[in-house]
């Protein structure tokens, strides 16, 4: 039976130190994509740069709750907090949206589809609701190693994904495995400019939970201890061999679909709701009240992490691009010996 976060705010205590985590990720995380913004509209950023503006308690909440070097996390592409909680250096995105050959893409990719496979972070697809069935497959092969043991595999999709036949076929096929998944729906009411009465005729996307026959919570995701919560709890369930957790967030991006975007469809009343609201800000005010922060520290933080971001932005504009004549274009083997 589907929870909301409501039933759930019992279910885990909450966590002084993971709170303060996934602030700390998604303040870090806002600070860098508002730089990348800036360059992008200088024109130092080829490609395009998609914001995780007004989703990063949902993202930071998933990624502080996995386990690097144990489980694993495919990100999308409004993913950066939870990238940064799951512990990417800042020096991985300045130097993939910059084109740095020292970058994880080796500059081939000026945007967001890099990762780390060996360490539990497949690439992003752009292939929207592809990335359930690649972690399922990663967690089938975790399975057949013997190496599933207390490991989780999540991934974040918005609410366009859950038309794709991908994610149909991915979430079924780990929910028949009893796979210990977590898929993060942000339904943030857009899959681009199409609103989520053109998508589906669902009341609530949280139905479909029942329909595959795996957890389903619901959350507030502008809400920071609500995420923190819900988001947990969904990756304990999985862990302790609960099967696949599904979370629908109800938010709204903060900004077009990519900063080439201007989102002037989205009606202003969409805007004013609380579904507008800035987890950020009402993150620090949560913060604050429950005594998990004080303004001093998060005017620290804000100084501190604009500086980590200059300084990975100024190191990656120093460095080298591909050049074509030494390229060896392989993506991911390495040349052992002679020969083509």
């Amino acid at each position: 039976m589907p929870e909301t976060e409501e039933a759930q705010r019992t279910a885990v205590d909450l966590d002084r130190d993971y709170v303060r985590e996934v602030f700390r990720a998604m303040l870090r995380a806002r600070l860098l994509e508002s730089k990348l913004s800036s360059l992008y509209k200088a024109g130092k950023i080829v490609g395009g740069v998609y914001l995780g503006k007004g989703q990063e308690a949902v993202s930071a909440s998933l990624g502080a709750s996995l386990i690097k070097g144990r489980d694993i996390f495919a990100p999308l592409i409004r993913d950066q907090a939870g990238r940064t909680a799951f512990g990417e250096p800042l020096i991985d995105c300045t130097r993939t949206y910059l084109g740095s050959v020292l970058g994880p893409m080796k500059g081939r990719d000026g945007n967001i589809h890099r990762g780390r496979p060996l360490d539990g972070m497949p690439a992003m697809i752009s292939h929207l609701g592809a990335a359930v069935s690649v972690v399922g497959g990663m967690l089938i092969a975790r399975r057949l190693k013997g190496e599933l043991a207390g490991v989780v595999g999540a991934t974040c999709v918005g609410d366009g994904a859950t038309s794709t036949g991908a994610f149909h076929e991915g979430i079924n096929m780990a929910a028949v495995e009893r796979l210990p998944m977590v898929v993060i729906v942000g339904n943030n009411q857009f899959a681009y400019s199409t609103p989520t009465d053109r998508q589906f005729a669902c009341e609530d996307l949280l139905d479909r939970a029942k329909g595959y026959g795996v957890g389903g919570h619901s959350v507030d995701g502008t809400d920071l201890l609500a995420c923190t919560k819900v988001i947990g709890n969904a990756v304990k369930l999985a862990r302790e061999g609960n099967g696949p957790q599904m979370v629908v967030a109800r938010l709204l991006r903060l900004s077009g679909h990519g900063e080439h975007d201007d989102g002037s469809y989205v009606p202003p009343v969409l805007k004013d709701s609380q579904l507008g609201r800035d987890c950020i800000e009402t993150g620090i005010v949560q913060m604050i009240e429950s005594g998990f922060g004080t303004v001093e520290e998060i005017e620290r933080w804000k100084r501190e992490f604009t500086d980590e971001v200059q300084a990975a932005v100024a190191q990656a504009q120093q460095e080298p691009t591909p050049d074509p004549w030494d390229e060896d274009w392989r993506a991911l083997s390495t040349q052992t010996g002679g020969g083509i």
